[in-house]
């Protein structure tokens, strides 16, 4: 159910937008789940895509991600403050990770999880991940962490080391 609280049209502009992509991936292009995404800064697009997962091999090619690294690339930058997702569905865990990474502002979703686990389940990936690490499907297991933290502290010490 839409909450009306400070949304605009062109906030409804721009979900159109995304589930133009939604439907391009999906249904005609077929590289894809019906996804797809656009991400508005300051009143203009700076990233689009739709779901690729099938057409480039890729899980990680959802159409959330797609788009954050077109606006990426676009503003040759990995912060993307200020700006807004639209995505034709609720984000992943993977995806809401990557927004918050690349430090999005706000995120505006059309269906939700619920309205498409019959085709793909993200609820299961959330619950698996607050189990402890040994209840996990994955189960993460830490080894060699001595000399990781080697490698942090010599990164640490280089002036010119990437920080975002």
């Amino acid at each position: 159910m839409e909450s009306s609280l400070n949304v605009t049209e062109q906030d409804r502009e721009y979900m159109r937008e995304a589930f133009r992509y939604m439907r391009q991936a999906g249904l005609i292009d077929k590289t894809g789940g019906p996804f797809g995404a656009v991400i508005v800064q300051d009143g203009k697009v700076i990233g689009a895509g739709g779901n690729t997962v099938i057409r480039d091999s890729d899980p990680t090619a959802h159409a959330e991600i797609n788009a954050i690294r077109a606006a990426c690339r676009a503003l040759h930058t990995v912060n993307l403050a200020r700006a807004i997702l639209y995505t034709s569905c609720e984000c992943c865990p993977m995806c809401y990770a990557a927004a918050y990474w690349a430090r999005i502002t706000k995120i505006f979703y059309g269906a939700s999880w619920t309205d498409y686990n019959d085709i793909f389940d993200d609820s299961q990936i959330c619950q698996d991940s607050t189990k402890p690490y040994p209840q996990r499907l994955l189960m993460p297991q830490q080894i060699l962490r001595d000399e990781a933290q080697k490698i942090c502290t010599e990164f640490r010490a280089m002036p010119d080391g990437a920080r975002y």
